[in-house]
């Protein structure tokens, strides 16, 4: 059921016209997983790779969670699912927010399939957005937030290397959020 689900996503061409690359669904999953990422969308490196987190963010994402390429690829311990499934384009100051039909189309039915999962990773404001009740109006307060909805959901700031500013200003993040879950990765991946 999973499988046919996942080719189906692949195969969407929904928002099409809208894309300036093109539609091409980036998402990994399997039931086995333990530990899903939901991020913003893909950019133009996983776009032209098919390959979810292929880029510098991914290795700073990977040296959060202090795993190698082989661990955080593997379907039966991570999925991966974006708030937008396709590259959405570039903006002025980056890319373009995710397209808003993604989620409500396809999450809610790949999240029926990954029962293993028990902690879902909030990369961004979008993800954090549209999983989150009750959550401060800034991203720094909702991540400053994080055990309202630990183990279950944790917010976290994108890893881009846009944001090492903010990651400078805010060392907590690495202090207590990183450390927390490292040790879940640790135990459960």
């Amino acid at each position: 059921m999973l499988e046919q689900l996942l080719s189906d996503i692949r195969q969407c061409r929904l928002c099409e016209p809208e894309l300036p690359l093109g539609a091409n669904p980036v998402i990994q999953a399997h039931q086995d997983a333990r530990l899903l990422i939901i991020g913003q969308a893909p950019g133009t490196r996983v776009h032209e790779s098919s390959i979810p987190w292929n880029d510098p963010s991914g290795d700073r994402l990977r040296t959060w969670l202090q795993i190698d390429k082989p661990t955080f690829y593997d379907l039966r311990k991570i999925a991966i699912m974006p708030m937008g499934l396709c590259y959405p384009g570039k903006g002025h100051s980056g890319d373009l927010p995710p397209r808003k039909e993604c989620a409500p189309k396809w999450h809610q039915a790949v999240l029926e399939q990954l029962p293993n999962i028990e902690m879902t990773l909030l990369i961004g404001q979008y993800a954090q957005n549209y999983y989150l009740n009750d959550k401060p109006k800034t991203l720094t307060e909702t991540v400053r937030n994080w055990r309202q909805w630990a183990p279950e959901y944790i917010p976290m700031p994108h890893p881009s290397p846009r944001n090492t500013l903010w990651l400078k200003k805010n060392p907590w993040f690495e202090a207590e959020v990183v450390t927390y879950i490292r040790e879940y990765v640790q135990q459960k991946i």
